[in-house]
């Protein structure tokens, strides 16, 4: 069984930037620095929630809380960040522990209630994500490899 679990602040956005964790707020203090806080905390309530997918076989969590966002991979790719506006476009900026850069930058593309586009500026392109609904998985996520 896979359990996310995500640290939220309490829920002052005016130190959110405080509350990451080294070099991912070097990183991604800039990430909303166009379009004022309206604008983010707005992009940012589109995106709220915990969003799932399967990519090279490896379920992959996005989990969006206010403007911060994890990313949490059954291949041990573990990252942090910013979700909010950032000249016109919903971005993502990640930061991951591993070094990796496949997911350092995303686009949205779409989002709705159930499904979430992203293309990531690395090799990694276009994920689609499914919005996880209370608290579960949905079916049809991978199982052999989850916690190796």
């Amino acid at each position: 069984m896979l359990t996310l679990t995500a640290c939220g602040g309490d829920g002052d956005s005016s130190d959110d930037s405080s509350s990451t964790s080294g070099a991912s707020a070097s990183a991604t203090a800039t990430a909303d620095t166009g379009g004022g806080s309206g604008g983010t905390t707005a992009t940012s309530d589109e995106l709220q929630g915990s969003w799932l997918a399967t990519t090279g076989g490896k379920a992959v969590a996005l989990v969006v809380n206010g403007r911060q966002a994890g990313l949490f991979s059954t291949g041990g790719t573990v990252c942090s960040g910013t979700a909010g506006k950032e000249s016109g476009a919903r971005t993502i900026r990640l930061t991951c522990t591993d070094g990796s850069k496949d997911r350092a930058t995303g686009t949205v593309d779409s989002v709705n209630k159930t499904s979430l586009k992203i293309t990531w500026s690395g090799g990694l392109g276009q994920e689609t994500y499914t919005k996880s609904e209370g608290g579960t998985l949905p079916s049809g996520l991978p199982t052999a490899t989850l916690g190796s």
